[in-house]
């Protein structure tokens, strides 16, 4: 009789929640974010790009959205807030911040941007699915540790081996190694950037080779600039260490634990934005190690007026350049000042340097920039 009471004032309890659930209903035209966790309803995106956020804070003062602006408490203890104008396509990032404390929206699956843990909203392009699943052959996203000797630490790199890896033990494969910005790390790529989807697409429409693409921490999470330092000498050593560990460390620990191949001919490296000065400066410098470069909104300028002094003189001879590297791919939005890198690109060509230029219509310095950008990159590596 005990154990009858006790169920009968559980369901007395969660009736009602059922119920409320089920009675709800949701501003017309909208669906639940694509990077909600399974069962929120909130943020919802609605066909004209318009985001509508909701939190639950009875407590709270004033509940705000980065970006996005103050939002209206209800009755019920909920706050609310819709985006005044139509968001731009693609990946974007937000917090909600409370009584002036910033955190990642708990109804939200984690991006590390921005030097923290935050949330991402995910506005459809529609037409578009070159990044999105199909039912294609998938590859695996794994992590791998070792220990670098550089940075006195244990770290790791995600690793994407193409579909077809475990299938063909006795194939081995190029390499792609794939930098993040700054403000993120070795997990941006595979989370915001959603390049396994990327991959496993133009793999399995031939357009692209299998490849395995190595993405590590570039130790450029946040900027700091310590008391009394100089900030343009804080900028020069942010992540300035990345080459040395790239070459000495990474490289051989991925030739030394997966099948990949260990020329230079089949090996690339790319890098989105702080991520693509790092490409620069780890390539340029060791052109014996790399025969393709990719820079994705890359930081970072290369002085025309002294191209023959810039790298160590690595384009001194335009001939030897191109017979070494075979893609120098530049790629940028079209709405984040892309005359830099156009005008670079061509006045690299007018050095005799060959480049291929790329702009992302409509885009500014963010992640569907750069997931259009690997789009076009990839596609040009290794082929014999």
């Amino acid at each position: 009789m005990k154990n009858a009471l006790k169920i009968f004032s559980i369901l007395l309890f969660i009736l009602p929640l059922v119920l409320q659930a089920q009675s709800q209903t949701y501003p017309a035209g909208t669906k639940p974010n694509e990077h909600n966790i399974n069962g929120a309803d909130y943020p919802r995106v609605g066909e004209d790009g318009r985001v509508h956020f909701r939190v639950h804070a009875p407590e709270a003062r004033k509940v705000e959205i980065s970006f996005r602006g103050e939002m209206t408490k209800e009755e019920d203890g909920y706050w609310t807030l819709v985006s005044k104008e139509p968001e731009v396509v693609g990946f974007h990032y937000y917090q909600i911040i409370v009584d002036g404390v910033s955190a990642a929206d708990p109804n939200g699956k984690p991006f590390f941007g921005m030097g923290k843990w935050v949330s991402g909203i995910e506005i459809p392009e529609k037409g578009v699915d070159y990044y999105k699943p199909k039912n294609v052959p998938h590859g695996v996203v794994s992590e791998s540790w070792y220990y670098s000797d550089v940075r006195k630490e244990w770290r790791r790199c995600l690793v994407y081996t193409p579909a077809e890896y475990d299938k063909n033990p006795d194939c081995k494969y190029p390499v792609l190694y794939l930098q993040h910005g700054m403000g993120e790390n070795e997990t941006s790529w595979a989370n915001q950037g959603k390049m396994n989807f990327i991959m496993d697409n133009l793999i399995a429409e031939g357009k692209a080779v299998p490849m395995i693409v190595v993405m590590d921490n570039g130790n450029i999470e946040v900027l700091r600039v310590g008391p009394g330092e100089d900030p343009g000498e804080a900028r020069a050593k942010f992540g300035a260490d990345f080459p040395r560990i790239l070459t000495q460390e990474i490289i051989p620990h991925i030739e030394s634990n997966f099948r990949a191949l260990t020329d230079r001919e089949n090996r690339a490296m790319a890098g989105l934005s702080w991520g693509g000065l790092q490409t620069f400066n780890t390539t340029l410098n060791n052109i014996d190690k790399f025969s393709y470069i990719g820079g994705f909104s890359g930081a970072g300028q290369i002085d025309l007026n002294q191209l023959d002094k810039a790298y160590n003189g690595v384009f001194k001879d335009p001939k030897a350049f191109n017979e070494k590297v075979h893609v120098f791919f530049l790629g940028i939005g079209s709405e984040e000042r892309p005359e830099r890198t156009r005008n670079l690109s061509e006045g690299l060509k007018a050095a005799g340097i060959n480049t291929i230029y790329y702009e992302s219509p409509g885009t500014a310095h963010e992640f569907l920039t750069w997931r259009r950008c690997l789009h076009e990159f990839a596609p040009l590596l290794f082929k014999k």
